[in-house]
Formats: structure tokens, C-alpha cells, sequence
């Protein structure tokens, strides 16, 4: 008895490694569509704000940023965005388990860690189906504080309250957790 017992912890603990290791994949996967797409995200916003100025790059945000997420969340098949615990468009707004990374990554800043490295990756039930969730921490940077700091100019204001009537994303300090950028991976489907 004590024999089988033995050979049923080992069976688990293999199967175990074989998930950790199945999803240490998945989140490199992750991360290098992250990178990509905040690559992208980045040209666009540095385009508009060298084409004029801070108004312009919010517009880019506005109109570009959904089709930067939406061409990666095609190209994958996974559900790829931003969100944040502030947000400024309210259809990035998480859903209950990014709210938690979120919150998490909020208590591991006040911890010392860096947000920098922040990432979090879990496979989760949704619906009777195995997803594999991810999401990586976004820090406030210097550039960020022009529409996301606590003294915005009153131009990019008035711009903000235009296209983003609901606009919580301010007040924010170089090094905070902006938000996240996150992504949603049904395990079923085929995988790169």
C-alpha cells in the first residue's frame, strides 16, 4: 500500500512539472506579445506626440490603441488590452480576477518591488473551460505624467474630458503601477 501510495504522489508530481513547465510556455508566449504590442503602442504614442504634441498623442490613444489590441488579440486568438484600477476608457475596466492581479501588484509595490517586473500568469476555469490568464504590470513613467499626472495643462484637460467623459486615469506619480496590460488564452486552442 505504502508503495502505490508513493507511486501516485510521484504520478502527480510529474504531472505537476509537466503543467509548469506547459505554462512557463504559455507565459513567455505572453510576455513576448506583451513586449510587441507595448512596442507598438509606444510608436504610435511617440509619433503623435511628435506630430503635436500631448492633444494629438491622446487622440492616437483614443483611435489607435483599441486597433493595436484588437490586430494582436486577432493575429493570436486571445483577448489581448490594458487595464488599470483608474481607468480612462471605462471598456478597459478589469473584470474580477484582473482587479485582484491588479490589487496584487498594488500590495508588492508597497512591498518594494519593482513594477517593472510585475507579471502575473494562472490558468483559471471560465464558462467549464481552462484559460490561461496573464498580465503584466505597467509603471508610470516621466512622458506619462503629460495626460496621467496630477498637473495636467488645461488643454490636454479640456482634450481629456472630450474623449473620456468617465476619465479616472490621473494623478498618478513617476513609478506608480499605471495598470496592466493583460491577456486571455483559451488552453484549447491551437497553441504557437
Amino acid at each position: 500500500m505504502k508503495g502505490l501510495m508513493t507511486l501516485v504522489v510521484i504520478g502527480v508530481l510529474a504531472l505537476a512539472n509537466a503543467h509548469a513547465g506547459e505554462y512557463a510556455r504559455e507565459a513567455a508566449a505572453s510576455r513576448a506579445v506583451t513586449k510587441e504590442f507595448m512596442q507598438a503602442l509606444k510608436t504610435e504614442l511617440g509619433q503623435g506626440m511628435r506630430d503635436g504634441g500631448p492633444v494629438n498623442a491622446i487622440s492616437v490613444c483614443n483611435l489607435t490603441a483599441p486597433g493595436i489590441a484588437n490586430t494582436y488579440s486577432a493575429r493570436k486568438g486571445w483577448d489581448v488590452g490594458r487595464t488599470s484600477l483608474k481607468v480612462r476608457n471605462p471598456d478597459n475596466a478589469p473584470d474580477a480576477w484582473e482587479l485582484s492581479v491588479l490589487e496584487s501588484f498594488e500590495k508588492r509595490k508597497q512591498s518594494g518591488e519593482d513594477p517593472g517586473t510585475m507579471e502575473h500568469y494562472e490558468v483559471v476555469e471560465v464558462d467549464g473551460e481552462d484559460v490561461f490568464r496573464y498580465m503584466k504590470a505597467i509603471p508610470t513613467q516621466e512622458i506619462c505624467l503629460v495626460c496621467h499626472g496630477t498637473r495636467i495643462d488645461s488643454t490636454v484637460t479640456t482634450r481629456l474630458e472630450k474623449l473620456y467623459p468617465d476619465d479616472q486615469a490621473r494623478g498618478f506619480r513617476e513609478g506608480d503601477i499605471r495598470g496592466a496590460f493583460t491577456i486571455t488564452r483559451p488552453l484549447s486552442s491551437d497553441r504557437d
